[in-house]
């Protein structure tokens, strides 16, 4: 009869514990206006959980890859060159594409979106390319790759701008954009006075 009470008492207090859990849970679609934090994976399948569009994604990893670059071969330029010019552009490309980095990556942070962390293969075999260079042969080579890079950078900017989903990610590289026009102008400048 004990046997009996027990397995009664076990079985009661199962379904007891059964009953508190079966209660609805706390969806997405039914959380209260406590649950602030943004949605980022109700398209998850779509965006892979990111909070923007995959172009807008695209363009942040593209800028991002291209600002931390403009970074190393700016320092690189500070260092190797002997013209007084180019270090300065060089010096100018740390600190400005470093603060324009740190605004692009808390603005993907916001969205949940990865930025690499390190350059791509191409910039990579750029940066190898102008550390094997000396004297006028590393200016030249330099100067170059920001001219191309200032413009592939600025066409970059500008179709964001114009045609991006994102309203921050279009307001950056608004923002952006003049900014690249001017290093495009001084390297320019600087291309055309070693003529």
């Amino acid at each position: 009869m004990k046997k009996l009470i027990y397995v009664i008492a076990i079985a009661a207090t199962t379904v007891a514990f059964q009953a508190c859990n079966n209660s609805p849970k706390d969806a997405k679609q039914t959380a209260d206006s406590l649950n602030k934090t943004k949605d980022t994976t109700s398209n998850a399948a779509a965006t892979g959980g990111i909070a923007v569009d995959k172009t807008d994604a695209d363009f942040s990893t593209k800028a991002a890859v291209g600002g931390m670059a403009e970074v190393a071969l700016g320092k690189l330029a500070a260092e190797k060159s002997s013209n007084a010019q180019i270090k300065m552009f060089g010096n100018m490309m740390v600190k400005d594409h470093g603060m324009v980095n740190d605004e692009l990556m808390a603005i993907a942070k916001t969205k949940n979106i990865t930025l690499p962390a390190t350059v791509d293969d191409e910039h990579m075999r750029k940066m190898d390319d102008l550390k094997a260079k000396t004297g006028a042969d590393f200016d030249k080579a330099y100067v170059d790759a920001m001219i191309d890079g200032h413009k592939k950078t600025l066409t970059l900017m500008q179709d964001e701008a114009k045609n991006g989903k994102d309203a921050d990610l279009k307001a950056f590289a608004a923002k952006t954009a003049p900014a690249v026009q001017m290093h495009l102008d001084a390297i320019n400048k600087i291309h055309d006075s070693m003529k």
